[in-house]
């Protein structure tokens, strides 16, 4: 096995920031960089919940009753100091999230292979704090434009090049595990906002007063401990050696899991076939779940009505305010479910797609969702809420799934030597996807609605469409073939660009603590760190689940 040497050399220290200083030693344990990807993706993962500040920040000024103006618009609205704002100008920050994730990713995926994950999540945690510090200064003095400004664009940036700063680097160091070690970080995007929520809530009732609705506060304080916590994440990256594998560990034959021992160039990847068939597979994942997910809670009233509070013969339009507290409960239970099944797929889909293959697992992901979709206008009209929640909660998974498994799927076609620059600009098919999605569904809920379809049926032609995304994305993935030899690297190139990975003598052979038995006491504090708090999370979530089976 090829082992590891210091980073001293003729000529100056690398810098604290530099990959070159942040090559692992001998003893370094991998076990330990996970936990540090997972510090990163907790935090960035609040742009999930950020619907949390939305109906506090439309009574900024008001406080306690919006102060709602007839003529505001949405021009107007960024610069008022007058009205308060509409949810509908504030939700605009949730779009700009993701746009800017995938431009940002794709923009700066080349600079982040060169610079090394520290760098890059050192630059994260200025982005994605700095910018929530910019919001908090928009909402202290009422300008819109400057949230916009600071989270949905300066936090954007953020999101992008925290969201793929761990990739590259875990593949490397689990060539065993690529799915399994994806799925442990980007889990935590996933799991963000499930911490994130409940603690904003806690902090915004701290911070309330007569005068203030506690949010700018709020952005501080969550800034001020998500900035600790990332750059915490960002100086636990290590990076292996060029050719460093695991004790003991020899690669499957490639044509048995369709997996490369070669690496596509950066400049190449765009050009292949197999690269846009795989930005389509992740595209059409997420535009069949992405918009169906954001209507949950109010999905799940209109199709049950009053089912859902012991009233079968109530319809939705009916609920007096009493059964509308009930089922707004039981809808949020839902979707706090949904975001459990969410932050559990993308482990347990990924973990899987190690032993399946990640082709077949998205085949899995593309069959069983259409005939979960297909299946749910059945399951609704005969009343079946537990099989409907169940089935929500498995397309819940996949969705979450398909985002962990993808960073495996590019480095089992094009290798691991640019994955990370390479599933940056693949992250593009999300920016489209989250326009895409949104508004198929939105369109066609409204135009269900306007056409007078009853509010129990007005989904049904929604998930037919969303079947026929999902079968779209199932060609898409069939079609998708191991590249012709042409693609890599040469030999003499390869050896150029990873030059100054430099591998060391045989003599430190079985220095990695994971060859001696894994996670040692070190890593356990580590894990500790990050799991304690996914763990009061998952408890948060689960309780507010459980109205759903009362």
């Amino acid at each position: 096995m090829v082992q590891i040497a210091a980073t001293d050399g003729p000529g100056a220290r690398p810098g604290l920031l530099d990959r070159e200083r942040i090559i692992a030693r001998p003893g370094f344990n991998r076990w330990l960089v996970p936990p540090a990807a997972l510090a990163i993706h907790l935090c960035i993962g609040m742009a999930y919940g950020f619907s949390v500040f939305w109906l506090p920040l439309s009574r900024a000024i008001g406080v306690t009753q919006p102060v709602a103006c007839a003529d505001l618009t949405l021009f107007s609205a960024l610069t008022t100091t007058s009205c308060d704002w509409r949810i509908s100008d504030l939700v605009w920050i949730y779009t700009l999230f993701f746009v800017v994730l995938g431009t940002s990713a794709a923009v700066f995926g080349g600079w982040l292979e060169r610079a090394g994950p520290r760098k890059a999540g050192v630059v994260a945690a200025i982005c994605w704090c700095g910018g929530m510090a910019v919001s908090a200064l928009g909402i202290a003095s009422h300008q819109l434009w400057l949230m916009w400004l600071g989270s949905g664009v300066i936090g954007g940036v953020g999101l992008g090049l925290g969201y793929i700063s761990p990739v590259s680097t875990l593949i490397k160091w689990f060539p065993d595990r690529r799915g399994m070690a994806t799925g442990m970080a980007i889990m935590g995007f996933g799991g963000g906002a499930m911490i994130g929520s409940p603690l904003a809530n806690m902090m915004m009732n701290h911070f309330r007063t007569p005068d203030s609705v506690g949010v700018w506060e709020t952005f501080l304080a969550l800034g001020a401990i998500y900035l600790v916590f990332m750059l915490a994440g960002a100086f636990g990256y290590r990076v292996p050696p060029a050719g460093w594998r695991p004790d003991g560990w020899t690669p499957k034959p490639a044509s048995k899991a369709m997996i490369t021992h070669g690496h596509v160039h950066l400049r190449d990847a765009h050009k292949t076939p197999q690269f846009w068939l795989i930005w389509a597979v992740l595209c059409l994942n997420v535009s069949a779940s992405i918009g169906i997910i954001g209507v949950a809670a109010p999905m799940l009233q209109e199709i049950f009505g009053g089912a859902l509070v012991g009233a079968p013969d109530v319809g939705f339009l009916e609920f007096d305010e009493q059964q509308k507290l009930s089922a707004a409960a039981i809808a949020a239970g839902f979707v706090g479910l949904i975001s459990l099944f969410n932050i559990g797929g993308r482990f347990f889909w990924a973990s899987l797609s190690d032993h399946l293959g990640r082709k077949a697992t998205y085949a899995v992901f593309f069959v069983l969702g259409a005939g979960l979709y297909l299946a749910a206008p059945m399951l609704a009209g005969s009343h079946a809420l537990a099989l409907f929640v169940l089935a929500f909660c498995v397309i819940a998974s996949m969705y979450g799934g398909g985002f962990a498994t993808i960073p495996a799927y590019l480095a089992d076609i094009f290798g691991t030597q640019f994955v990370g620059a390479i599933h940056g600009r693949l992250l593009t098919a999300w920016s489209t996807a989250g326009i895409l999605g949104p508004l198929v569904v939105a369109y066609m809920r409204d135009a269900q609605i306007a056409a007078g379809v009853p509010r129990p049926q007005i989904y049904d032609t929604i998930m037919i469409v969303l079947a026929v995304m999902l079968a779209a994305g199932f060609l898409c993935n069939l079609a998708i073939r191991p590249l012709a030899e042409r693609w890599f690297i040469g030999k003499a190139e390869l050896a150029e660009i990873q030059a100054k990975l430099r591998p060391v003598d045989a003599a430190h052979e079985g220095s990695f603590g994971i060859g001696r038995g894994g996670i040692d006491a070190r890593a356990a504090i580590a894990w500790a760190a990050v799991g304690l708090p996914i763990l009061w999370g998952v408890w948060i979530t689960l309780d507010k689940a459980l109205v759903l089976f009362r």
